[in-house]
C-alpha cells in the first residue's frame, strides 16, 4: 500500500480521467477499467477478491467510516483523498457517500470459451441498465450458471447496472457477446428463445436440458429474427387479461425460475 497523495483542483488529470470512466462505455473498454462506487459495493467487491487499482475518498468518509477505510487502503495500489466538492465531479450518484475505487474489467468476461456447460441467461440488445441489473439479481438468487451478454447491450460495468445489481455482477459469472449472432450460431447450448407468441410452447411445458440458454430480447422489440431462427426451442409465458408482454427482468426471472426449478 502506498501512501496516500491529496488531490486538488477540477482539473487533474487523474480527477478528469476517472470521471470519463463513470461516463463512456468506450473509455472503460478500452482502458480495461470500471468504477465502483459506495460503502457496501466496495465491502462486496472486497470480499470477493477485487483489488482497487485506485482509491478515492473524502475527510468525511474516513471520519465515519475508519475500520472499513483501512480495511479498503490495504485492498488499494493507489489511493487519494479529494475534498466533497472534487469527489462529486467523479461520482454518479445524487448523494455520494464519500468512497470509490477504480477497478480491472476482468479478462474472463470476454473468454466465452467458459461458456460451455450449464444454464445460461442470454440477453440481446437490453437497453435499461435497470433490467440488466435484476437480471443479474435474479439470476445469482435463481443459481443460474451466468448471464451472457450481447456487445450492443448496456455496458455490464456502467454505473447504473453495478448500483441496480447491488454487486452481483462482480459474484455472478457474467460475459460479453460482441457477436451475439456467432455465438449462437456455435455454441453447443440448447437455445430456448422467449417470445411474444402463442403458438410457441408454454414455458411450463418445456424441457431444459442440463446445458441450455434462454433468450432474452430487447425491451421494445423482443429478440431478434436471427436470434429466434438459430434457437431450439421457442417458448411463451402465458398470460392472461390484455397484457401482451411483460418487462424484461420479469419475463427473464420467470424464465429462470422454470429453468432452474
Amino acid at each position: 500500500m502506498k501512501e496516500t497523495v491529496t488531490l486538488s483542483g477540477k482539473d487533474n488529470p487523474t480527477i478528469k480521467f476517472v470521471a470519463k470512466l463513470q461516463n463512456s462505455s468506450r473509455f472503460r473498454r478500452e482502458n480495461g477499467l470500471f468504477v465502483l462506487e459506495g460503502l457496501r459495493i466496495l465491502s462486496d467487491a472486497a470480499d470477493n477478491g477485487v483489488t482497487f487499482k485506485k482509491l478515492f475518498f473524502t475527510q468525511g468518509f474516513r471520519e465515519k467510516n475508519e475500520a472499513e477505510l483501512d480495511a479498503f487502503l490495504r485492498n488499494s495500489d493507489e489511493s487519494f483523498e479529494v475534498s466533497l466538492a472534487l469527489f462529486e465531479k467523479i461520482s454518479d450518484t445524487k448523494t455520494p457517500q464519500g468512497v470509490l475505487a477504480v477497478c480491472k474489467i476482468p479478462v474472463a468476461v470476454y473468454d466465452l470459451s467458459r461458456v460451455k456447460k450449464g444454464k445460461f441467461i442470454g440477453l440481446e440488445n437490453l437497453n435499461d441498465p435497470s433490467n440488466i441489473g435484476a437480471i443479474c439479481r435474479s439470476g445469482e438468487a435463481f443459481g443460474v450458471s451466468g448471464i451472457i451478454v450481447s456487445g450492443d447491450s448496456c455496458d455490464l460495468f456502467s454505473p447504473k447496472v453495478l448500483r441496480a445489481s447491488m454487486g452481483t455482477v462482480l459474484r455472478l459469472p457474467v460475459f460479453v457477446a460482441e457477436n451475439f449472432t456467432e455465438f449462437l450460431k456455435t455454441t453447443s447450448l440448447q437455445k430456448i428463445a422467449c417470445v411474444v407468441d402463442k403458438n410457441a410452447e408454454k414455458i411450463v411445458n418445456v424441457t431444459f436440458q442440463n446445458d441450455c440458454i434462454v433468450l432474452i430480447g430487447n425491451e421494445g422489440n423482443g429478440l431478434t429474427d436471427e436470434a429466434v431462427n438459430l434457437s431450439d426451442v421457442k417458448t411463451t409465458i402465458p398470460m392472461s387479461g390484455r397484457v401482451e408482454s411483460l418487462n424484461a427482468s420479469v419475463a427473464a426471472a420467470v424464465a429462470m425460475w422454470e429453468m432452474m426449478k
